[in-house]
């Protein structure tokens, strides 16, 4: 099995996660049946037949792992209070010393599963739980499992900073898994260090990328070094495109056949949704017949958005003081979310974080 990968990002399109027999097969071949290397677990996304990709930043890898969780659960919604107590319970540790980085519904079966850091350090131990829609909490063995690894090309030098933060620790912001591909968006340490990755799948081949430039209104500039904090494959009138959001928050679109290997594309403001801001997760739903976004934010809430007119709207080239662009609802009865992920087409479980720290998993109707 080899290690490395090509990225084949001319004449994308956006494919529905449908777990057929074909694509599972396709999805675990070559894959090697041991314990994955784990330095960090942080981003997660799922593809077919619960397989399931994880972002090690610290590694500077992107792992595929067969969890063999397939068959539906049917039972709905998934409730779990105070999920990060129960997490250090089962890790032997305390609730302070727990951290949840990632938050991903595996289609195939309706379960949750989280990916968690032991301890808040650089020696923080890396773990992937999974959650019942019982409610049950279990730490997945990954002592035997089989799984694929891809390492990746000129991530950041480990003890490299920025503003007092590791780069190394932001060379995956995000994963999504669509039409065979595995999309990585993150830093590396070229001259255009924001940038984003289609790894075929299963990881056959030598990685390339392409590097990203987007125009950021509240700074009133062009940048090329800012990653995706998260984004999201989505289709807007018969059209397949990457929705993205950036620190302090621009949200940019990014035209599926301008990705090609090697290429530095310019993505398109369609909206400002307000500085000192950072957008934490969002996801893609349709109702009543309009393409939509939820967006969760460190500073401004959970935002909705109606994303139909982002594929008319003209593009923000100048300085914006507030927002502008794409009009937004901010949904004031959704306070402290931190993490979100469909649950099914009319539900989406979030990570709710309360004044005193506790984490509850929560199911909602999407808005």
């Amino acid at each position: 099995m080899t290690q490395t990968m090509r990225t084949a990002l001319a004449s994308l399109a956006v494919g529905a996660l449908v777990a057929t027999s074909a694509n599972a097969q396709t999805l675990t071949a070559g894959m090697d049946r041991g314990t994955p290397d784990l330095k960090s677990a942080g981003a997660l996304a799922f593809g077919p037949d619960g397989v399931l990709f994880v972002g090690d930043s610290a590694g500077a890898a992107v792992f595929a792992i067969a969890t063999d969780d397939t068959e539906c659960a049917c039972e709905g919604a998934i409730e779990a209070a105070k999920i990060n107590e129960r997490i250090a319970a089962e890790l032997g540790t305390e609730s302070r010393e727990i951290l949840i980085n990632d938050l991903a519904v595996n289609p195939a079966s309706g379960k949750a599963y989280l990916s968690v850091s032991r301890g808040r350090g650089p020696d923080a131990e890396p773990a992937i739980v999974r959650v019942e829609p019982s409610g049950v909490v279990e730490v997945m063995d990954l002592s035997d499992v089989p799984f694929a690894k891809a390492m990746l090309p000129n991530p950041p030098d480990p003890n490299a900073e920025e503003r007092g933060r590791s780069l190394r620790s932001q060379s995956i912001t995000d994963l999504v898994f669509a039409d065979g591909r595995l999309f990585v968006a993150g830093l590396s340490n070229e001259e255009f260090s924001s940038r984003l990755m289609a790894i075929p799948v299963p990881f056959q081949a030598e990685a390339e990328s392409a590097s990203l430039e987007i125009y950021h209104g509240a700074h009133g500039r062009f940048e090329t070094r800012s990653p995706i904090r998260t984004f999201i494959a989505t289709q807007l009138q018969g059209e397949p495109y990457l929705m993205a959001a950036y620190t302090c928050t621009p949200l940019v679109k990014i035209p599926m056949q301008e990705l090609q290997a090697g290429a530095h594309v310019k993505g398109t403001t369609i909206a400002e949704l307000g500085n000192r801001n950072t957008p934490l997760d969002m996801v893609s739903y349709q109702k009543d017949g309009r393409d939509l976004l939820l967006i969760a934010n460190s500073a401004r809430g959970v935002m909705k958005l109606d994303a139909g007119p982002a594929t008319s709207i003209e593009g923000i080239t100048t300085r914006i003081e507030d927002t502008a662009g794409l009009d937004y609802e901010t949904l004031g009865q959704l306070n402290g979310v931190v993490q979100l992920d469909r649950l099914d087409d009319g539900h989406a479980l979030i990570l709710v974080q309360d004044d005193s720290g506790a984490q509850d998993l929560q199911t909602i109707e999407l808005p």
